[in-house]
Protein backbone atom coordinates (compact mmCIF):
# COMPACT_ATOMS: atom_id res chain seq x y z
CA UNK A 1 0.00 0.00 0.00
CA UNK A 2 1.37 3.39 -0.94
CA UNK A 3 1.77 6.31 1.43
CA UNK A 4 -1.06 8.30 -0.21
CA UNK A 5 -3.83 5.83 0.60
CA UNK A 6 -6.36 6.50 3.32
CA UNK A 7 -6.42 4.43 6.48
CA UNK A 8 -9.57 4.49 8.60
CA UNK A 9 -9.54 3.33 12.22
CA UNK A 10 -12.82 2.06 13.61
CA UNK A 11 -13.68 0.48 16.94
CA UNK A 12 -15.25 1.18 20.31
CA UNK A 13 -14.43 3.99 22.71
CA UNK A 14 -11.23 3.24 24.55
CA UNK A 15 -9.76 1.09 21.77
CA UNK A 16 -6.94 3.58 21.16
CA UNK A 17 -7.99 4.92 17.76
CA UNK A 18 -6.61 8.42 18.40
CA UNK A 19 -3.34 7.30 19.97
CA UNK A 20 -2.66 4.61 17.36
CA UNK A 21 -3.84 6.89 14.56
CA UNK A 22 -1.40 9.66 15.45
CA UNK A 23 1.54 7.24 15.56
CA UNK A 24 0.52 5.50 12.35
CA UNK A 25 0.10 8.79 10.51
CA UNK A 26 3.49 10.02 11.68
CA UNK A 27 5.18 6.79 10.65
CA UNK A 28 3.59 6.80 7.20
CA UNK A 29 3.91 10.55 6.60
CA UNK A 30 0.14 11.03 6.44
CA UNK A 31 -2.18 13.61 7.96
CA UNK A 32 -3.97 12.46 11.12
CA UNK A 33 -7.61 13.44 11.64
CA UNK A 34 -9.93 12.49 14.49
CA UNK A 35 -13.52 12.94 13.28
CA UNK A 36 -14.77 13.85 16.78
CA UNK A 37 -12.06 16.49 17.19
CA UNK A 38 -12.85 17.86 13.74
CA UNK A 39 -16.54 18.18 14.67
CA UNK A 40 -15.57 20.01 17.86
CA UNK A 41 -13.23 22.35 15.98
CA UNK A 42 -15.88 23.22 13.40
CA UNK A 43 -18.75 23.70 15.85
CA UNK A 44 -16.75 25.36 18.61
CA UNK A 45 -18.32 23.08 21.24
CA UNK A 46 -17.46 19.66 22.63
CA UNK A 47 -19.21 16.40 21.79
CA UNK A 48 -21.03 16.15 25.16
CA UNK A 49 -22.56 19.59 24.50
CA UNK A 50 -23.76 18.49 21.05
CA UNK A 51 -25.32 15.37 22.61
CA UNK A 52 -26.97 17.52 25.28
CA UNK A 53 -28.41 20.03 22.78
CA UNK A 54 -29.13 17.87 19.73
CA UNK A 55 -29.28 14.36 21.16
CA UNK A 56 -27.45 11.39 19.72
CA UNK A 57 -29.39 11.68 16.44
CA UNK A 58 -28.18 15.25 15.93
CA UNK A 59 -24.62 14.26 16.66
CA UNK A 60 -24.79 11.27 14.30
CA UNK A 61 -26.00 13.54 11.49
CA UNK A 62 -23.01 15.85 12.02
CA UNK A 63 -20.71 12.83 12.21
CA UNK A 64 -22.00 11.42 8.91
CA UNK A 65 -21.53 14.75 7.16
CA UNK A 66 -17.99 15.00 8.52
CA UNK A 67 -17.05 11.45 7.50
CA UNK A 68 -18.48 11.91 4.00
CA UNK A 69 -16.28 14.97 3.60
CA UNK A 70 -13.12 13.57 5.18
CA UNK A 71 -13.01 10.30 3.21
CA UNK A 72 -12.70 12.33 0.00
CA UNK A 73 -9.29 13.62 1.09
CA UNK A 74 -6.20 11.69 0.16
CA UNK A 75 -3.36 10.53 2.36
CA UNK A 76 -5.06 10.56 5.74
CA UNK A 77 -5.35 8.40 8.80
CA UNK A 78 -8.85 8.94 10.16
CA UNK A 79 -9.93 7.93 13.66
CA UNK A 80 -13.72 7.67 13.69
CA UNK A 81 -16.07 7.83 16.63
CA UNK A 82 -17.12 4.49 18.08
CA UNK A 83 -20.66 4.80 16.76
CA UNK A 84 -19.78 5.93 13.24
CA UNK A 85 -20.49 2.42 11.93
CA UNK A 86 -24.14 2.62 13.00
CA UNK A 87 -24.91 4.53 9.80
CA UNK A 88 -24.93 2.32 6.68
CA UNK A 89 -23.73 5.21 4.51
CA UNK A 90 -20.75 5.74 6.80
CA UNK A 91 -19.86 2.05 6.50
CA UNK A 92 -20.19 2.24 2.73
CA UNK A 93 -18.00 5.33 2.27
CA UNK A 94 -15.36 4.13 4.70
CA UNK A 95 -15.11 0.74 2.96
CA UNK A 96 -15.03 2.38 -0.49
CA UNK A 97 -12.40 5.05 0.17
CA UNK A 98 -9.66 3.45 2.23
CA UNK A 99 -8.18 0.61 4.19
CA UNK A 100 -10.33 -0.03 7.27
CA UNK A 101 -8.68 -1.23 10.49
CA UNK A 102 -10.89 -2.41 13.33
CA UNK A 103 -9.17 -1.84 16.67
CA UNK A 104 -10.91 -4.50 18.73
CA UNK A 105 -11.05 -3.90 22.49
CA UNK A 106 -12.80 -6.13 25.01
CA UNK A 107 -15.40 -4.64 27.33
CA UNK A 108 -12.91 -5.04 30.21
CA UNK A 109 -10.30 -3.05 28.29
CA UNK A 110 -12.87 -0.36 27.42
CA UNK A 111 -13.93 -0.12 31.07
CA UNK A 112 -10.31 0.33 32.14
CA UNK A 113 -9.51 2.92 29.48
CA UNK A 114 -12.67 4.98 29.98
CA UNK A 115 -12.77 4.79 33.80
CA UNK A 116 -11.68 8.40 34.29
CA UNK A 117 -13.21 9.85 31.14
CA UNK A 118 -15.90 12.45 31.64
CA UNK A 119 -16.22 13.32 27.95
CA UNK A 120 -18.04 10.14 26.87
CA UNK A 121 -21.70 11.10 26.44
CA UNK A 122 -22.94 7.51 26.29
CA UNK A 123 -21.31 6.82 29.67
CA UNK A 124 -22.30 10.11 31.34
CA UNK A 125 -24.28 9.59 34.56
CA UNK A 126 -24.46 5.84 33.95
CA UNK A 127 -24.35 3.54 36.97
CA UNK A 128 -23.78 0.33 34.97
CA UNK A 129 -20.91 1.26 32.65
CA UNK A 130 -20.14 -2.42 31.97
CA UNK A 131 -23.74 -3.01 30.91
CA UNK A 132 -23.71 -0.02 28.55
CA UNK A 133 -20.36 -1.00 27.03
CA UNK A 134 -21.49 -4.64 26.66
CA UNK A 135 -24.67 -3.56 24.89
CA UNK A 136 -22.77 -1.20 22.57
CA UNK A 137 -20.24 -3.94 21.81
CA UNK A 138 -22.97 -6.46 20.95
CA UNK A 139 -24.61 -3.98 18.60
CA UNK A 140 -21.48 -2.59 16.94
CA UNK A 141 -18.97 -5.46 16.75
CA UNK A 142 -20.70 -7.08 13.73
CA UNK A 143 -20.76 -3.69 11.96
CA UNK A 144 -17.05 -3.12 12.59
CA UNK A 145 -16.29 -6.58 11.26
CA UNK A 146 -18.50 -6.02 8.19
CA UNK A 147 -16.16 -3.37 6.75
CA UNK A 148 -12.80 -4.23 8.33
CA UNK A 149 -9.89 -5.03 6.06
CA UNK A 150 -7.86 -5.87 9.16
CA UNK A 151 -8.84 -6.64 12.76
CA UNK A 152 -6.29 -5.93 15.47
CA UNK A 153 -6.82 -6.83 19.13
CA UNK A 154 -5.76 -3.95 21.39
CA UNK A 155 -6.13 -5.62 24.79
CA UNK A 156 -2.99 -5.20 26.87
CA UNK A 157 -0.94 -4.08 23.87
CA UNK A 158 1.06 -0.90 23.36
CA UNK A 159 0.37 1.61 20.62
CA UNK A 160 3.81 0.83 19.16
CA UNK A 161 2.95 -2.88 18.89
CA UNK A 162 -0.44 -2.10 17.34
CA UNK A 163 1.09 0.24 14.75
CA UNK A 164 3.61 -2.48 13.83
CA UNK A 165 0.81 -5.03 13.35
CA UNK A 166 -1.18 -2.57 11.22
CA UNK A 167 1.92 -1.88 9.14
CA UNK A 168 2.29 -5.62 8.50
CA UNK A 169 -1.35 -5.74 7.38
CA UNK A 170 -0.89 -2.73 5.09
CA UNK A 171 2.16 -4.34 3.53
CA UNK A 172 0.26 -7.57 2.92
CA UNK A 173 2.29 -9.69 5.33
CA UNK A 174 -0.46 -10.12 7.90
CA UNK A 175 -2.76 -13.10 7.66
CA UNK A 176 -6.17 -12.39 6.13
CA UNK A 177 -9.03 -11.68 8.53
Amino acid sequence: MTGGCNIFLIGPMGAGKTTVGRRLAELRGLEFIDSDHEIEARTGVDIPYIFEREGEAGFRKRESQMISELVMRGGIVLATGGGAVLDADNRRVLAAHGYVVYLHASVDQQLHRTSRADNRPLLHNVSDRRGVLSSLFAQRDPLYREIADLIVSTDGRSAKTLVHEIEQGLDGSAPPI
